[in-house]
């Protein structure tokens, strides 16, 4: 399978790091980037291809992947739209938030035969989640090659509706923020009942990646596993209390939904322009 990024960044570099020599050998990804340096590091780890610019070498792909700034998104689908032969077919990946997979098609001259695709930044150390959702034009070989590439970097789930990819934004693709945010704040506590920065941060991040473990692990409801871990008149009783009463619970699902609200607005904004 050829594969050709345009763009070198963060998430692209964690996706060649994924398929390199395990789904593809390196020598069949082929990057395009501006950046000399980013290309220089890529080439150097993974003995990919690489461009300043989409090339030739991108008509040629099997698969592209679109991951520049998805206010660059509108630019660089003029600059594909004369490299993608239609007789080829190739497959278009995006994940660029905020950019309809119909607006991109628009900008490519109707192309059909796009996946957008929501991840997030954990799978810049494999550990990442990706939503995922399929235009009409998509074959089911490219659906599997896209889940393939996808899959490098973690698990990936599958949407019947491209509405709702704002929701997985808000759940796990701005998700991460909320976890670190949840974090500050047992480590700012921990402090302040006297434990030293470094045991509030082991103590903090010990705790999380252990929860989130046994609840992975637990074919149990989370609900089930806080009530286990709750004594009434307890110390976690307490606890607990005292965030409903603050009205946290309702506050983070609110907090959600204005991210989900926020990614159709940016879909709405960056595609209005024909």
């Amino acid at each position: 399978m050829k594969i050709a990024f345009i763009g070198g960044g963060n998430m692209a570099a964690a996706l060649i790091a994924g398929l390199a020599g395990k789904l593809t050998e390196g020598a069949n990804i082929h990057v395009a980037d501006p950046s000399a340096e980013a290309l220089a590091r890529l080439h150097k780890l993974y003995g990919v291809t690489t461009a300043p610019a989409a090339d030739a070498a991108v008509s040629a792909a099997d698969v592209i992947v679109l991951a520049v700034k998805p206010q660059s998104m509108r630019e660089v689908a003029a600059q594909l739209l004369p490299l993608i032969d239609p007789s080829r077919q190739p497959l278009v990946i995006s994940i660029a938030a905020g950019i309809r997979s119909a607006d991109l098609s628009r900008w490519l001259g109707g192309y059909g035969a796009i996946v957008r695709c929501m991840p997030n930044t954990p799978a810049l150390i494999g550990m990442g989640i990706t939503g995922m959702v399929a235009m009409a034009g998509v074959s089911e070989a490219q659906v599997k090659a896209a889940d393939d590439i996808l899959r490098a970097v973690g698990p990936t789930v599958w949407l019947d509706d491209e509405n709702k990819i704002d929701a997985v934004t808000a759940v796990s693709g701005s998700g991460p923020a909320y976890v670190f945010y949840f974090l500050e704040a047992m480590q700012q506590a921990a402090e302040e009942m006297g434990l030293s920065a470094e045991q509030g941060k082991q103590l903090a991040l010990a705790t999380f990646t252990g929860a989130a473990q046994l609840a992975q692990q637990s074919s149990e409801p989370v609900s089930l596993l806080r009530e286990r871990v709750t004594s009434k008149g307890g110390t976690t009783y307490a606890a607990l209390t005292s965030m409903e009463s603050g009205g946290v619970k309702a506050a983070i699902i609110t907090a959600m939904k204005a991210a989900a609200a926020r990614g159709k607005e940016l879909g709405e904004e960056l595609g209005s322009a024909s």
